[in-house]
């Protein structure tokens, strides 16, 4: 317990961090493209989600929670992004890190989010994966392979960001 307690202090720490920084709008590529951890998580409805189910597709990995600015702020862009590609084969997940199922509906009444939201509620998958505050956002190419960070906020429905992540198709 007291690990996760540093861990979230970390994690607001670092988030904060990424607030007072302007994020850069690209993807940094990750050239060692090491196989992504695992990943198996409920999402709103109670339905098990597993990284390896989506295999053959790009999937874009964010994890972010509610009372983090820069994920309140990058998120609408990030439904904007999901209405663009939703039907090009690409998987949208966003990992919600440390709370609870009512706070994070209660959230998307003002932040709707029509993608897959995952519940991490412990933080524990979230601490297995190379997060370096919140938001970070990985891209998976289709064998499941980390081949893109994006530590702080981006505008997701940016034309030029997008076209990187279709490339991996």
């Amino acid at each position: 317990m007291k690990a996760l307690f540093i861990k979230s202090g970390l994690l607001i720490l670092f988030s904060l961090l990424a607030f007072t920084l302007h994020a850069e709008q690209g993807l940094t590529p990750l050239p060692d493209k090491k196989q992504a951890p695992a990943l198996g998580l409920k999402d709103m409805d109670g339905v098990q989600h597993a990284i390896r189910d989506y295999r053959g597709q790009p999937v874009i990995i964010n994890f972010w929670a509610t009372w983090c600015p820069p994920c309140r702020r990058e998120l609408p862009s990030m439904n904007r992004a999901w209405k663009k590609i939703k039907d090009e084969g690409i998987v949208m997940l966003a990992v919600d890190v440390g709370e609870d199922e009512d706070t994070i509906f209660t959230f998307m009444g003002d932040y709707p989010i029509d993608f897959t939201v995952l519940l991490d509620s412990s933080g524990e998958v979230s601490a297995s994966w190379p997060v370096v505050g919140l938001p970070t956002t990985f891209v998976l190419d289709k064998q499941g392979r980390l081949v893109y960070r994006a530590i702080g906020g981006r505008e997701w429905d940016d034309e030029a960001l997008l076209e990187k992540i279709r490339a991996l198709k």
